[in-house]
């Protein structure tokens, strides 16, 4: 996978200034903006060993899922969207944190379902993600991306029972309603209760990067996940050089 290391950016979104929420999404979109590509990894082994919490960002090919991470991060081409879906096939890490020290992790993890693939590369990449998600330590949060107009697939449904006995044990989980844009309301309200009932105990959000719909939401939550009881600061890590693997 090519990704863009030199990402490009532009202005944060124009938040009003306000008490409580308003303010709390404003830390939450800066730390996000603090984005950087770390590396990219083939295979399991090639990713480094990370302290700090690590949040995975996965989903079907076209669910929105680069879209959301560079709305989300304020830059426009950090996580990297091929114009063959399915043809992404690394796992890249992206740091969080100011001033050259990290305190935390995103990871754009390959799309997955796209039936031009080969079933061969389809059943490969299926396992290094349930590896992952399995065996990856310091992952502390999962993000899955859905279609709203799809809802959860059979592929989604198995990557939910391969994440349960973490989720139990703890690990954060939510699920973003891409898209939300191309419903109406009542469509909207009708999917986000269904999708509830389908989360197992995880959250769900509605996001629409053109109607600037859940930004706030989403990056809140993914604040809270990192720096948990409020905190302001995770266990910092020296930034390491980005390689790739």
């Amino acid at each position: 996978m090519t990704t863009n290391t030199n990402s490009s950016t532009f202005s944060p979104p124009a938040i009003k200034a306000g008490p409580g929420e308003k303010t709390e999404a404003t830390i939450a979109l800066g730390w996000l903006h603090t984005a950087k590509f770390l590396t990219t990894a083939p295979e399991l082994h090639f990713l480094p060993p990370l302290d700090v919490p690590e949040i995975a960002f996965v989903g079907r090919s076209n669910a929105g899922k680069s879209t959301c991470i560079n709305t989300l991060t304020q830059q426009k081409q950090l996580a990297f969207a091929s114009k063959k879906p399915g043809r992404t096939q690394h796992i890249n890490l992206f740091s969080l944190g100011k001033q050259g020290v990290m305190d935390a992790v995103l990871t754009d993890l390959p799309g997955y379902g796209y039936a031009a693939v080969p079933k061969q590369d389809k059943i490969r990449w299926q396992q290094v993600m349930a590896n992952y998600l399995v065996t990856r330590k310091n992952l502390m949060g999962i993000v899955l991306m859905c279609d709203p107009r799809h809802g959860l697939t059979e592929l989604d449904e198995i990557l939910l029972d391969v994440i349960r006995p973490r989720v139990q044990e703890g690990l954060k989980f939510l699920i973003v309603l891409t898209k939300a844009d191309k419903l109406t309301r009542s469509e909207a309200t009708k999917v986000l209760s269904i999708t509830k009932l389908q989360a197992g105990g995880g959250e769900v959000m509605l996001f629409s990067a053109p109607k600037r719909k859940g930004i706030d939401d989403v990056a809140k939550l993914l604040w809270k996940w990192a720096h948990p009881e409020g905190s302001t600061t995770a266990t910092p890590a020296v930034l390491p050089t980005s390689t790739e693997g």
